[in-house]
């Protein structure tokens, strides 16, 4: 399994344990012993857009893409701009 395919496991996995949809990953870092992704997730649509409510969610996951933990660090609107880069 390639790490496109490990990811995308990952993201399914997230969606129906925390009934969001994944929107992106923006962060992915071997540990040495578990793949750390930084998951997007849409936890609130609205309209507009710029309303939506997203959350940041610190997951852990195996070669094959199986979660082994995940936890939300951050919820934020989609039009609001970290102040941190």
């Amino acid at each position: 399994m390639n790490r496109i395919e490990m990811v995308q496991r990952a993201k399914d996995q997230l969606a129906q344990l925390t009934g969001f949809k994944a929107e992106s990953i923006s962060g992915m870092q071997w540990t040495g012993d578990s793949w750390n992704l930084t998951v997007e997730l849409l936890e609130l649509k609205r309209i507009p857009n710029t309303g939506d409510v997203l959350a940041t969610y610190e997951v852990a996951v195996d070669n094959i893409g199986n979660l082994i933990t995940y936890q939300r660090t951050r919820r934020y609107l989609r039009g609001q701009m970290e102040e941190r880069l």
